[in-house]
């Protein structure tokens, strides 16, 4: 199990990745899911009945990216640029889906990404998120720009935070201090935010942050019922205005304050010290998310991270970005006893193993799990989970795999919409 330095352990047994306990080889349950959920079959049909359910601001703030979004959709496309290999007559009837990550045994090779604002998306969306990730046994990473306390949502069953942070020691220790006291245990710091991305669609869709109410907001507002009264109003009844209660030490302004984005703080000034910073105050596993070349990834390696999550931030910053699937060939090759993980466009099983294969050890999804919190709380959080995990069973025997780790680049050829020679793999 992955202890921080406040709960006790071996620091150094934990940031090397070795094992507390041994990994359960049991195959996952069978999805329970009742009557009127039976139609979420996989999890874009999470997404399309989201759609409905969501005023369209706030579905468009989950779903978009920067400027053209062309870095979402080739997140997504980037799997298909590869083919599977499987091979036949294996006896695979004792695979198991469940991997070791800093010490800690999960349940499946995927968790849930830093989801900021969820709790607008979706009632008590973080405790939700975080309690779903539990039942299911996998890791739920709290977002800094969460509306929730982080404390709270350790309590519910998260283990990880991400922190989005300025050039400023001061908060970056009181803010990493803050965390190690609620008991987490892993520390994610996302790099690829210096500056607020360019997200038009936002813009058009008439979502800001902070709120800003008007006419278009209450119309989407009366002509989404189920959001209005179950996540809303619901929310102001019972807990007031939402802040934002994770970017420092002490609670954050109200998702209404005008001031937010001074709040913020200079980000752009964030520097490779900054991360030796964190290094020497938190005695857990430290991951650098937002990492996209091999210099960085060596450099942060250098550094002291005990773990990259390769990503363009789901194609939510620089538009155009290349895609973390395309890179992760490169930095598996150069950095081989690193954690490597990968967020974006990840929707399928076969996208796990696909990753899996080209080095990842791990990946995370967001947009399918926040859909589910919003449709029905940590109940489908953990049933979409379970869909997952039981598609990458399933797919195990297909490609005669007992043992994740056993996947490899043989695993893979290039598939129908395969980059030109010359751009990676």
């Amino acid at each position: 199990m992955s202890i921080s330095a406040a709960e006790g352990g071996d620091p150094s047994a934990q940031r090397a990745g070795i094992a507390e306990s041994p990994v359960v080889r049991s195959a996952p349950r069978e999805p329970r899911v009742p009557g009127r959920t039976m139609r979420y079959l996989a999890l874009d049909d999470l997404e399309r009945a989201a759609r409905r359910r969501l005023p369209r601001m706030i579905y468009g703030f989950i779903a978009g990216g920067a400027e053209t979004e062309s870095s979402v959709r080739a997140n997504r496309a980037s799997f298909g640029r590869h083919a599977l290999v499987p091979r036949v007559l294996i006896d695979s009837s004792a695979r198991s889906t469940a991997v070791t990550l800093f010490g800690r045994s999960y349940a499946a090779p995927f968790g849930i990404a830093p989801l900021g604002a969820a709790a607008l998306c979706a009632y008590r969306g973080d405790l939700a998120l975080a309690r779903g990730a539990a039942e299911a046994g996998l890791p739920m990473i709290l977002s800094a720009t969460s509306l929730i306390p982080l404390e709270q949502v350790r309590a519910a069953g998260g283990g990880w935070f991400q922190a989005y942070l300025p050039g400023d020691p001061a908060r970056i220790e009181a803010l990493v201090a803050r965390a190690a006291a609620a008991g987490y245990e892993t520390l994610v710091l996302t790099a690829d935010v210096p500056v607020p991305a360019n997200r038009e669609n936002n813009l058009r869709n008439g979502f800001s942050l902070p709120v800003v109410p008007g006419l278009r907001l209450y119309w989407e507002a009366l002509t989404h019922p189920g959001w209005l009264l179950g996540t809303l109003l619901r929310t102001l009844v019972r807990h007031g205005m939402p802040h934002f209660e994770n970017m420092d030490a002490v609670r954050g302004p109200p998702i209404l304050s005008r001031n937010l984005v001074r709040e913020l703080g200079a980000r752009d000034r964030l520097s490779w010290e900054h991360l030796q910073l964190m290094r020497r105050r938190w005695k857990g596993p430290l991951v650098v998310k937002g990492i996209l070349s091999v210099e960085d990834a060596v450099r942060a390696r250098d550094c002291g991270a005990d773990g990259l999550i390769l990503s363009n931030h789901g194609g939510r910053q620089l538009d155009g970005a290349v895609s973390p699937l395309q890179v992760l060939p490169q930095i598996a090759a150069r950095l081989p006893d690193t954690v490597l993980m990968l967020d974006g466009g990840v929707r399928r099983g076969t996208d796990v193993l696909k990753a899996l294969a080209l080095g990842a050890r791990f990946v995370f999804l967001g947009r399918p799990f926040l859909y589910a919190a919003a449709l029905g709380g940590a109940t489908l959080v953990q049933q979409a989970a379970q869909l997952l995990q039981q598609e990458i069973y399933r797919d195990m025997a297909l490609m005669g795999v007992n043992d994740l780790a056993e996947l490899g680049p043989a695993h893979l050829l290039p598939g129908a919409g395969a980059w030109p020679a010359g751009r990676g793999a």
